[in-house]
């Protein structure tokens, strides 16, 4: 039997949560959303369990992510109870129990830990470019920019790459293992034969690579015209920006950021100029849709969306700053920029990637691959 926690109600609404408490269990949200089904049907369930304090069955489910936040649940609601709200809520809130450090539940619900864990990242980069930066010359390159890596040598910068890499893959892999732990391990009734790991898995690069299943809220059409298909488009040029941007500077640093000074279309400057377009394009698109909040989805903002777009918007716009510093011989100008796009960006991906908003990108399509694994598995056994 299920445990209860009387005071689930009041907890989840440190991560979001809102006027939940007001459904009367009707079941309008899920009649209307498109990605609900017989067999696995959302968001009433995970209203009524969270106003009940099921943690349990919460903790175990796949369903808050299987939503994604079109918005039709909470504009078609009769009681106002947002469920789409409560169902983005539910996903911070699964998000600090797969994290075994306790971290992410303290950066969702504390801002003095969320902007003191920022600055103080911040502050460790600064420290380290104070003690062993290399030489602040003046002097340009033979096509008149900048020597970057005469001040910040690529071989070093990448070593502490690759140390950040090792870092974020441990905690979002060990995360994810915990994740596996609650919704598979943690049923015991439900055996999954080895080889359907292999089998499935292939969905699971499809829905990373392509963001599909937001593009099924594409058969919706609220009253408002929302544009979903558009919704979905940026989303993709966002996520595949900011993935193309952690590849470069982790992986091909030592191409990336160089002293050439290329033509315009060579390769490297344009994936540069691709991560920047996207995420430059993103950043005005959400930003907006959050400042306007016509859409429902974005009518209510926690404090790590805002703390998500600030921090996307500070690393792109010093990126571009660095590079057009470098390629117009400002030597110091590009220095001092550098040191702090850094800065904002080593605490972007530290909290971002394995703790809050863009650990949901690993979180989804796992999602997505535990459900179709429990689907096969149960196909499995009908047969035999």
């Amino acid at each position: 039997m299920s445990k209860i926690n009387a005071n689930f109600a009041t907890e989840i609404k440190e991560f979001g949560g809102v006027n939940f408490n007001a459904c009367y269990n009707c079941g309008t949200c899920t009649a209307v959303c498109s990605l609900s089904t017989e067999e696995n049907s959302f968001p009433r369930e995970m209203i009524r369990y969270s106003i009940l304090g099921i943690e349990d069955d919460i903790q175990s489910s796949l369903k808050p992510w299987l939503c994604y936040y079109c918005g039709e649940c909470s504009e078609s609601c009769p009681r106002q109870a947002n469920p789409g709200e409560l169902m983005m809520s539910l996903r911070r809130y699964l998000t600090s129990k797969y994290d075994w450090t306790g971290l992410a539940h303290k950066l969702y619900t504390s801002k003095v830990w969320e902007f003191g864990t920022i600055f103080f990242l911040a502050a460790v980069i600064l420290v380290l470019f104070i003690f062993f930066h290399g030489p602040m010359t003046t002097e340009l390159t033979s096509e008149g920019g900048v020597q970057l890596n005469t001040f910040a040598p690529w071989k070093m910068i990448e070593i502490g790459d690759w140390i950040m890499a090792g870092l974020l893959s441990f905690f979002l892999i060990s995360n994810i293992f915990n994740m596996y732990l609650k919704i598979i391990r943690s049923n015991k009734n439900l055996k999954i034969p080895f080889k359907l790991y292999f089998t499935e898995f292939w969905k699971l690069i499809v829905h990373f690579a392509s963001q599909w299943q937001f593009s099924k809220c594409d058969q919706l059409e609220t009253k408002k015209k929302v544009n979903f298909s558009t919704y979905w488009i940026v989303h993709l040029l966002l996520m595949s920006s900011y993935s193309l941007m952690l590849i470069m500077i982790v992986v091909f640093l030592g191409w990336f950021q160089t002293d050439n000074i290329y033509e315009w279309w060579h390769p490297q400057r344009l994936l540069g100029y691709y991560a920047t377009f996207g995420l430059t394009v993103g950043i005005i698109y959400f930003s907006i849709a959050r400042f306007k909040k016509k859409q429902e989805k974005s009518k209510h903002s926690h404090i790590t969306d805002w703390t998500f777009l600030v921090l996307l918007f500070l690393t792109t716009i010093s990126g571009i700053l660095v590079h057009f510093f470098r390629i117009y011989g400002l030597p110091f100008s590009t220095y001092y920029m550098y040191v702090f796009h850094l800065m904002v960006l080593f605490p972007m991906l530290m909290i971002e990637v394995p703790f809050s908003k863009w650990s949901h990108l690993a979180y989804r399509p796992i999602a997505i691959y535990f459900y179709n694994l429990i689907e096969a598995a149960k196909k499995s056994k009908k047969k035999t």
